[in-house]
């Protein structure tokens, strides 16, 4: 099975979670945990060792993380490390509606995580947007 988890600062990860899942319905293969504030590393670390005690050696996972380097990302880490499975992890940093909706949706169609990675990267980075409205005044020249 392949697995998205999410992790984060604060409430982040869960209420992602709660958004992905409107979209793309309740899943077992998509997880979340944060390290929510006056919460320790350690106990973030008990958290995300306990979310993924049924992930087995054969799986794959999907991580997905708020900033690179902070400590849920390097917690998470270190907890797959120990388990053996950074090697069936593909890790991502700075995650979004669109990364993650698509890491759900398309993580079945890909079975080379280069170009998984790539396809969730793009979606991240289109999420990212300017929208500009138009004064009255400006809509008025137009007539």
């Amino acid at each position: 099975m392949k697995y998205v988890i999410m992790v984060s600062h604060g409430e982040f990860a869960p209420g992602l979670h709660s958004a992905v899942k409107m979209m793309t319905g309740d899943r077992d293969d998509v997880l979340s945990t944060s390290l929510k504030d006056g919460m320790s590393a350690d106990e973030f670390a008990e958290n995300f060792k306990t979310l993924t005690k049924d992930i087995k050696d054969d799986d794959q996972i999907i991580l997905l993380a708020d900033i690179l380097s902070g400590s849920p990302f390097t917690n998470a880490l270190n907890v797959l490390s120990e388990r053996g499975l950074l090697g069936n992890t593909l890790v991502l940093a700075g995650m979004n509606m669109p990364m993650a909706i698509t890491a759900v949706l398309m993580k079945d169609n890909f079975d080379d995580f280069d170009a998984l990675a790539e396809t969730l990267l793009s979606e991240g980075r289109s999420g990212l947007t300017r929208f500009t409205v138009e004064d009255d005044e400006d809509a008025d020249d137009d007539i």
